[in-house]
């Protein structure tokens, strides 16, 4: 028992430790990732929505906290019974994720590692009997330093943490696990290469034959039945490759553009997946670099999920001169988290990604 505890308390405090860790390069993501839970069509909260980010912050590094504190073997009561609360809730956000397909990807991980939902309830079911087995032989989690000792690792990591997550989220992750990080060229990330799996599709056919209901299973093919046919249902029992890049669009009047632009040798790209939640006093100086850009002969196009007259109010307001585009809100998310944001492109391959406290850091070359 005392061994199998101990390399228990070592499984648990570093994946908490990891997994905090990797949110909390990104904890702009992870509020997302709340938000998605919160909203009318998962869990319905939309109350806890504003405060998502806070929640956020506090959540992964108390993940943290609570991994450095079950190493070092300290306040081992409250650190376990802690621990405890934490994975039976977030084992229920995977179940009820998983067995009502609400949402794909429980950012456990961030976006280092993606879980399928099932994956990452049985991941949790895994933690929290691990969680169990430790206050069953709670005896056998002794401290590893003294309480003074223990104390100050503690703080140190606390203090670390806040100005860590200070950073992040005043500038950008500190690493970029997205599929448009800086380096990544957009149009090659939405291959899809010849020899890809196939999605494999299972559909059940109804008949009325004789007067009764007959239903047929196949992989697609139309079955040969002497009867009226009813209806059929599809579905996906096996996905094929998705490539990294699949909803990136930029579209005027529901005409996809994306391809032209991506075709342009220098293109500055302002991104905003909510103008109406923007920093509005950024877009003084995305004026100023975007004008900067202009002279040295960019392409220079904003991009929203905001609509028309939003769009149009903001570049009256800020003397933009240059028009926006429709993009999927989710889609400018995952391309910066900064709203507004700069990319500088080269036919599609991102060169410079800054936060809109960074826009001083552009170059532009004529």
């Amino acid at each position: 028992m005392k061994i199998a505890v101990h390399i228990c308390r070592l499984i648990v405090g570093v994946l908490f430790i990891i997994s905090g860790l990797i949110k909390l390069n990104d904890p702009v993501g992870f509020s997302f990732k709340l938000e998605e839970y919160f909203s009318p069509a998962v869990l319905d909260l939309p109350f806890f929505a504003p405060y998502a980010l806070a929640l956020a912050i506090f959540l992964v590094i108390l993940e943290v906290v609570l991994g450095v504190l079950l190493l070092l073997g300290y306040q081992k009561k409250i650190t376990l019974w802690s621990l405890l609360g934490m994975i039976v809730f977030f084992t229920f956000l995977t179940f009820y994720s998983a067995y009502y397909n609400k949402v794909t990807d429980c950012g456990c991980f961030g976006d280092a590692v993606k879980l399928t939902p099932w994956e990452s309830f049985s991941k949790d079911v895994i933690l929290l009997v691990l969680i169990l087995l430790l206050i069953f032989g709670e005896k056998y989690v002794q401290p590893l330093f003294r309480a003074k000792t223990s104390v100050a690792i503690t703080l140190a990591c606390i203090l670390a943490c806040i100005l860590f997550v200070n950073q992040v989220i005043n500038h950008l992750p500190a690493v970029d696990f997205r599929p448009y990080k800086i380096g990544a060229n957009i149009p090659e990330g939405m291959v899809v290469p010849p020899d890809a799996p196939k999605a494999i599709f299972e559909y059940a056919w109804t008949f009325k034959v004789d007067g009764e209901e007959t239903t047929l299973i196949t992989n697609g093919e139309y079955p040969t039945v002497d009867g009226e046919f009813i209806g059929v249902e599809t579905e996906e029992i096996q996905k094929g490759y998705e490539p990294p890049i699949h909803d990136f669009t930029i579209e005027e009047d529901g005409t996809d553009q994306a391809s032209e632009f991506m075709a342009e040798p220098k293109l500055v790209m302002v991104v905003a997946y909510d103008l109406a939640k923007s920093n509005t006093r950024a877009f003084t100086e995305v004026k100023e670099v975007t004008d900067k850009a202009l002279s040295a002969g960019y392409k220079v196009i904003g991009v929203s999920a905001s609509n028309a007259a939003l769009s149009n109010r903001f570049i009256r307001e800020f003397q933009l001169d240059f028009p926006f585009y429709f993009t999927d809100e989710t889609t400018l998310k995952t391309i910066v988290r900064s709203n507004p944001g700069v990319l500088v492109l080269e036919r599609g391959t991102i060169l410079q990604k800054v936060h809109f406290n960074d826009l001083e850091d552009l170059t532009f070359k004529n």
